[in-house]
This record gives C-alpha cells, structure tokens and sequence, in this order.
C-alpha cells in the first residue's frame, strides 16, 4: 500500500473536503477504495490528510481532492458579485484559458500523464525532446495552484550555464544579466498571461525567476517551483535544488538528456536523479517522445531526422 499527505490549510477547506459528519470524505474512500486518516491541528485551524491504498487509487485520490478544492475557489465569486463579461467555466479537459483566449489542454497521452502526475504529485520529472510542451504544461499547471490558493508563489529557475561572457560583466542588475537565460521560461508565462500581466506578477514577487546558483540557502515554502533545462545542472546542484523544498511546495524539473551543454556530460544531475530516485515514492518521472513534439510539424521530421542520423553513426562505430 501506499501512503500520501494532504494539507488542508483552513477550516474551509476541511469542510469542503471531509463534508456534514464526514460524508463527503467516506464517499471518496468507497469510490475509489482507499483509506483517508485525517489529524485536526485545532492551533491552526487546519488538517492533514493521510491517504492510504493502491498506488493508482491514491493518485486519483489526491488528484480528486485537488479538484475539489479548485472547484471550491473558482465558485466563490457569488453570482451577485460577478463581474459584467465573466468567462464562463472551462470545458471538459481543459487546464487553462490564455490571455489571448486560447483553450490550453494536454494534446498527447504523455502529456495527460505528465499533467495528472503534476496534479497528484509534489514532484514530477519531465524528460523528452525540445517542443513537447514539458515547460509550458508546468507553467500551465502552476497558474493553475496559484489561482487555486494551493501556493502563494511561482518560482522560475534554470542553471546557467555560460558560453563566453560572464554574469558579472553583462550590464545591470542581476535580474538584467540573466534575463537571456530565463527567457524561455518568460516564453511561456508571456503566453499565457500577456506581458503587462506577467510583469506586474514579477514586479509583485507572485512570480519569481532566478538563477539556480542563487537557491542556495533557501527554504521554498508555499511555492510552485519549475527548474527548467535541469540537463546541465551538476550533481551536487540537483540535490541543492531539491533540498530547498519546503511546506506545501511543488517542484517540477524538466529537461532533454540529449541537449547537455556541461563538458562532462555523464554529470549531468538529470541523468543522475533518473538513478537516484528512480524507487522513491511520491517522485514521478514521466519520459517524452518525439511524437509529443507540440511545435511546427517540420519539428518532428527534423528530430527523427537527427535520431536516425546518430544511430547510423553509432552503428558505424
């Protein structure tokens, strides 16, 4: 059997979750046959969830208690209240409306898992090739936790790794000098929030983009943190970075074992943790093909393309 935490952070919540006498949370345990022990903290008000079982069960278990408590915060503009123009619910399957009105849903079974593992789990590794949305599906879901209250910060990171100037002599500040590398991370939230939008986030510290050698030190708690290209961190630099997870955090690393820029590649904290917490419950590795590839459709012949190019080269070796 498995066992998995749930945080239930306010009377609300617990409410909402466990319903009149427990109801609600008894019903959850016959559907999806498993066993929910629940501990009160009367000091703060709030509870935690033990759900034990199956280890399918229990992820839909917490994906349904997530659910729940989304469904619960997105209700809570009264329809007196509402506002003139107010969007309607998303449809079946979708994850998230962009600013620019697109509909945002996983396009490929991989993508599916990724999505439900990131809903389920407190950390998830996304593996696969450039454009099979690995980034933008955590961006995605972040926003997601974010407007649900299940964190209270997005936090944005990638290690930097230099090819010819240094930090310190790029101009300005420190957030000037790494903002070529954090740029696709931006890619993604300009995308989906429109700038003036994203901006006023950063400006507010909702969302937060960081170089990897400044996490040292740092305990992320009550944050959605995404460590984006985690194929050219070091091992030691992986294991800082996962260490810094605190209290209701998620952490997603995403990353392509075939784009490593470190001169030892064979250290590559990506490859490294694929061995490390391969038997870890509660980490989940979802692995991407080239048929996830999201982009312009050329983007998979040309993947294919180099696939089988180094195949032919290693056979001739």
């Amino acid at each position: 059997m498995e066992g998995r935490k749930f945080r239930l952070k306010n009377r609300e919540e617990i409410l909402v979750i466990l319903g009149p006498q427990d109801q609600e949370l008894r019903a959850l345990e016959r559907a999806l046959k498993v066993q929910v022990y629940v501990r009160h903290h009367p000091e703060t008000e709030s509870a935690d969830l033990t759900i034990k079982g199956q280890g399918a069960a229990v992820e839909k278990a917490v994906l349904k208690l997530r659910e729940t408590l989304e469904d619960f915060y997105n209700a809570r503009l009264a329809p007196e209240d509402a506002h003139p123009g107010e969007e309607p619910p998303l449809p079946d399957g979708a994850l998230f409306k962009t600013h620019y009105g697109e509909i945002i849903r996983p396009r490929t079974e991989n993508q599916k898992k990724y999505v439900e593992a990131i809903l389920s789990r407190d950390l998830v590794v996304g593996i696969g090739p450039a454009g099979t949305g690995k980034t933008y599906l955590a961006a995605v879901c972040a926003l997601r936790a974010l407007k649900a209250q299940e964190v209270k910060r997005i936090i944005l990171t990638r290690p930097i790794v230099e090819a010819g100037e240094k930090l310190g002599y790029l101009p300005g500040d420190i957030s000037d000098k790494v903002h070529p590398y954090l740029r696709p991370l931006y890619d993604a939230f300009y995308a989906l929030l429109g700038p003036d939008r994203f901006r006023a986030m950063r400006a507010d510290e909702v969302i937060e983009t960081v170089p990897l050698a400044y996490m040292r030190g740092r305990t992320l708690d009550g944050a959605f943190v995404i460590l984006d290209e985690a194929q050219n961190t070091l091992p030691e630099q992986m294991k800082m970075f996962l260490t810094r997870m605190g209290m209701y955090s998620k952490v997603v690393v995403t990353g392509d074992v075939t784009q490593i820029d470190l001169k030892e590649k064979e250290r590559s904290g990506l490859l490294h943790i694929k061995k490390v917490l391969a038997g870890v419950d509660g980490v989940k590795f979802v692995q991407f093909s080239g048929r996830d590839v999201a982009r312009h459709p050329l983007v998979k012949e040309i993947l294919a393309a180099y696939d089988e190019w180094e195949g032919a080269q290693e056979g001739r070796g």
